[in-house]
């Protein structure tokens, strides 16, 4: 691996005249006086008031080293020991420079004043200059004339006056994370700053729950870009919808095969977590995976390998692993649908990100965000009048909203009103048009969920139910078909109170709350 140092030029340290600048110490030449300290390319940053000192250093540096590249890099300070000067213009450097996956990076700080020193220790430190300490001194007895060399990592305090800059760079990525989005919702907000806080300090799996079309996806992809650029990460972003994932295919998709394991083998297959080295593999919907896969990946999130499919020789890869799922997996746990170790492993940073439903002052910035990328897409602006912009924001925000499927449902009613919209505003008839249009899709899904209800208890019975009661036997009803025993339908039914009481009796509340509507688990 190729290995870069950069350096600030030693206006004092560095000097040397005649054939005796050999006999002195000389902080940036020293670091070619060591045959194990092989670089490729030696950045030297400098003024161009000492360009004469910084071209006899490269001299002296190509003399001990043919086979360096020496680069000048310019350098201007007008106050060296000026804080915020040196800093911004460090900081600029750092931000400038492209750095390249297959390097190694040293930054020597054996020059250059105290000041240039500690932000140089605070930009490794924060990953904008992705390197390690290089760290030279003068010959002691016993030692080459060189002197002595090394490869450190100081972990430094921040210091106030950086406050806003950090602050600054905080800000930005919660933005970034947020897709530029200004959310009005507190809750959100602070759910995406821990989240912003935990993506860039940890490589520990994390989990994303929450309803369909809440947003996982987008997020995973917005965890992942801000990782690259932060170069916490050198790898791809791999993502699979585990519910996609089925049969014997699904070992293999994830874990890979070797030719000839199976019928069809005709060829070796790394396998997506593999396909993940060095990245983020994100997981949707886990809770869709067999209970094979389910154990397979539980080791290979743990040792980081395992085995592919057919072979006889493990196979390892470092990956941060994203987990997506819409399904309560602690209940998933209880009914033995999803292994309670596999959660306790994935369930480290475990965050739920709201439906639209529960975000509704975030209904205007998500329209106009909407509006926005179809302008992207179609090169065509499109926008509402006044009139019109305020009746679908009333009916979004009000209780008439379901958004069931939070901003799918969004996004598909701001294309239908583009699209009709013809290159003209959106006035109130199209958004009228699109109102219907959402109730009545609303209105079926659940028409359909309560659909069971009529079939167990009768149209008559069930137009007899207030509305609470038919939303609060519609889950219920949902649990007991999913789970495997009256039992196990209790506990995640109860799984809060049941904390509560010395005796657990499930069971029986059950029975005695379907009792009310003349129902019984037979009848289930």
């Amino acid at each position: 691996m190729a290995l870069t140092v950069f350096g600030l030029l030693g206006t004092h340290l560095d000097k040397g005249f005649g054939a005796n600048r050999w006999e002195r110490w000389r902080p940036t030449v020293s670091i070619f006086q060591h045959d194990e300290l092989l670089v490729d390319r030696f950045v030297l940053l400098s003024s161009g008031e000492h360009s004469d000192l910084a071209d006899r250093v490269e001299r002296d540096v190509r003399s001990l080293s043919p086979e360096t590249e020496v680069v000048h890099e310019p350098l201007e300070l007008h106050d060296p020991w000026d804080f915020e000067e040196v800093y911004a213009a460090l900081y600029d450097f750092a931000r400038r420079t492209t750095f390249e996956e297959d390097h190694e990076y040293q930054v020597h700080i054996s020059t250059g004043s105290h000041v240039a020193q500690i932000c140089m220790f605070l930009l490794c430190e924060s990953r904008h200059l992705p390197a390690s300490l290089l760290q030279t001194g003068p010959p002691r007895r016993g030692t080459s004339p060189g002197g002595t060399y090394a490869v450190i990592d100081l972990d430094l305090q921040r210091y106030d006056q950086l406050a806003a800059r950090y602050d600054n760079e905080h800000s930005t990525a919660l933005a970034f994370l947020k897709a530029g989005i200004e959310t009005r919702s507190t809750t959100f907000n602070r759910l995406i700053e821990r989240i912003e806080q935990v993506a860039i300090a940890s490589d520990a799996p994390i989990l994303l729950t929450g309803p369909t079309g809440a947003g996982k996806s987008q997020l995973a992809r917005r965890i992942y870009a801000l990782k690259k650029e932060r170069r916490q990460v050198t790898g791809p972003l791999v993502e699979v919808n585990c519910a996609t994932l089925r049969g014997d295919g699904a070992m293999s998709t994830l874990f890979g095969h070797v030719r000839g394991s199976f019928t069809g083998a005709d060829r070796d297959r790394a396998g997506l977590l593999r396909s993940a080295h060095g990245g983020v593999l994100f997981l949707d919907e886990i809770g869709e995976l067999g209970a094979d896969e389910q154990a397979m990946l539980l080791r290979a999130i743990e040792e980081k390998r395992w085995l592919p499919v057919g072979a006889d020789r493990e196979v390892e890869a470092e990956f941060q692993l994203l987990a997506g799922s819409n399904r309560d997996l602690r209940a998933e746990v209880s009914t033995g649908r999803f292994r309670e170790d596999l959660l306790a492993r994935i369930d480290l940073w475990h965050f739920r990100l709201p439906g639209l439903a529960e975000r509704r002052e975030d209904i205007e910035p998500n329209l106009d965000y909407e509006l926005e990328q179809w302008a992207r897409r179609t090169g065509r602006r499109v926008g509402f009048n006044r009139e019109a912009r305020q009746n679908f924001l009333e009916f979004g925000r009000g209780p008439a909203g379901a958004w069931r499927a939070n901003f799918r449902d969004l996004n598909a009613a701001v294309t239908r009103m583009a699209t009709l919209a013809g290159g003209r505003r959106i006035d109130t008839d199209l958004v009228d048009e699109e109102v219907g249009r959402l109730r009545q899709s609303w209105e079926g899904q659940g028409s359909a969920q309560s659909s069971h209800i009529r079939g167990l208890l009768g149209d008559a019975r069930a137009a007899e139910l207030d509305r609470f009661d038919r939303v609060q036997l519609e889950e219920v009803l949902r649990v007991c078909q999913l789970a495997p025993s009256m039992s196990a339908a209790g506990r995640e039914l109860f799984a809060v109170s049941r904390k509560k009481k010395k005796s657990h009796n499930d069971a029986d509340r059950l029975r005695k709350y379907l009792m009310r509507f003349g129902l019984s688990w037979s009848e289930l």
